[in-house]
């Protein structure tokens, strides 16, 4: 199974990653409507059979529910994962014991001792500063309790200084998640993706097929009715598939020389950049998809055929 190291010595996780922002999430994902526990059990399984132990969470993902299912799965199963979780830095938190408050709650739904990750969900310094924030994970990564520290959605220079100032605690900043796929390419116009390698930041990329844009199921021809954010969403509009109609097209043609699907080569592409894509599995048939990604490579020019068709949605 590929693996990568997150940062310059942080923990060694799957190439990929399953994102679970779907997991319990009633207001964005229809959860317990559309799918339930029992579904996502069975992406939980099915990652795991298929190798992939990588399990990106969030305290707000479904107001807890997401991290209570992947440690209630993880104790029933007796099948430990590798978990990132996130804080979220809204206003009614103050100061660095908020900090570890947070991250108690999150390890008792969880039901660990520790996470491979620890996130700060968003940029956000109005009630709490940068330097606070980064010392209280620093202290955390100090006491064991989380192995390594990321940020998420910060830019360029909000990265700068988070790498800074845990740089002076001695704790290197392993990671940024931010939003990244064929057709979301800002971060390699904005600096984000270039001050990332320069400061040895591992890129885990969220939303990695579009919102299942990149699967190749939706097609100008057809109409869809969704029950979750996509309803508003107009690249799912006629007019929004026509535009992304080539991009599939070459998917699909690359994916019959290797047997793979569009979604598994966009999320090649990811892996050739050097970044951990972390797409969704609310089913065991699409956590069999996403790890159909590993084990194989796409060549540098079929590398270069999907940049220049995606160009578009670099700016």
């Amino acid at each position: 199974m590929q693996t990568t190291t997150l940062g310059q010595n942080g923990p060694t996780v799957t190439a990929l990653g399953i994102g679970t922002w779907a997991w319990g999430d009633k207001l964005f994902w229809n959860y317990g409507n559309d799918y339930g526990a029992s579904q996502v059990q069975a992406a939980f399984e099915a990652t795991l059979e298929a190798g992939i132990s990588f399990f990106d969470t969030a305290e707000v993902y479904g107001l807890g529910e997401s991290e209570s299912l992947l440690g209630r799965f993880m104790k029933q199963l007796g099948r430990p994962a590798q978990i990132a979780t996130k804080y979220f830095p809204v206003p009614w938190r103050f100061g660095a014991q908020s900090v570890s408050e947070a991250l108690t709650a999150s390890l008792n739904r969880l039901q660990v001792e520790r996470v491979e990750l620890y996130q700060v969900h968003q940029p956000f310094s109005f009630f709490m500063s940068q330097e606070t924030l980064m010392n209280a994970l620093a202290d955390e990564v100090q006491r064991g309790r989380i192995a390594a520290v990321g940020v998420s959605n910060y830019s360029a220079d909000q990265m700068r200084e988070a790498h800074g100032y845990l740089a002076a605690r001695g704790v290197p900043l392993a990671v940024n998640q931010v939003q990244y796929s064929l057709l979301h390419r800002k971060i390699e116009r904005n600096g984000i993706l270039d001050t990332a390698r320069q400061l040895g930041v591992t890129i885990l990329a969220y939303s990695p097929l579009a919102q299942g844009l990149l699967t190749g199921k939706y097609s100008p021809e057809q109409s869809f009715h969704f029950n979750d954010v996509r309803r508003i969403d107009p690249r799912f509009s006629k007019s929004g598939l026509e535009k992304i109609a080539p991009v599939v097209q070459l998917l699909n043609q690359i994916g019959e020389k290797y047997n793979r699907t569009p979604a598994q080569v966009a999320l090649n592409w990811l892996i050739a950049q050097g970044v951990v894509p972390i797409p969704g599995a609310k089913t065991a048939q699409q956590a069999q998809q996403n790890a159909g990604a590993l084990g194989w490579n796409l060549s540098a020019e079929e590398v270069a055929q999907v940049e220049q068709v995606t160009r578009p949605w670099v700016g």
